[in-house]
């Protein structure tokens, strides 16, 4: 198992995640997304995994100008747009191979250990 945990240092639910599984002993990356953002090819993954952009997006992100606007592109921009501008993501994102979820999802990590 390779977890990977993408998130900010201040966020609650981020920390929340990184708590879950050290409880339970599960080995994890945590990546700061305010030091180094996804690839194109993570945020691909992540994006097919989650449902699409819609599910990634944050509806309170604190740059709310940014969000309309990924909000509102045309889809063939909609990606492209998100990826210069990661700070709109839900957090956390959290990695396992090809799976993948957005926000505190426990219920789903149970089934990867």
């Amino acid at each position: 198992m390779n977890i990977q945990i993408f998130g900010t240092k201040k966020s609650f639910d981020t920390k929340k995640a990184q708590r879950w599984f050290k409880e339970r002993r599960i080995k994890f990356q945590f990546i700061d997304l305010k030091e180094k953002e996804m690839s194109k090819g993570e945020l691909c993954s992540v994006m097919q995994a989650a449902g699409g952009i819609d599910a990634l997006l944050n509806p309170k992100a604190k740059d709310e100008d940014t969000l309309a606007l990924v909000q509102h592109l045309a889809e063939s921009q909609r990606f492209d747009k998100l990826l210069e501008n990661q700070q709109v993501l839900a957090e956390p994102v959290v990695r396992n191979g090809r799976a993948a979820t957005v926000g505190y999802r426990p219920e789903v990590w149970e089934g990867w250990e």
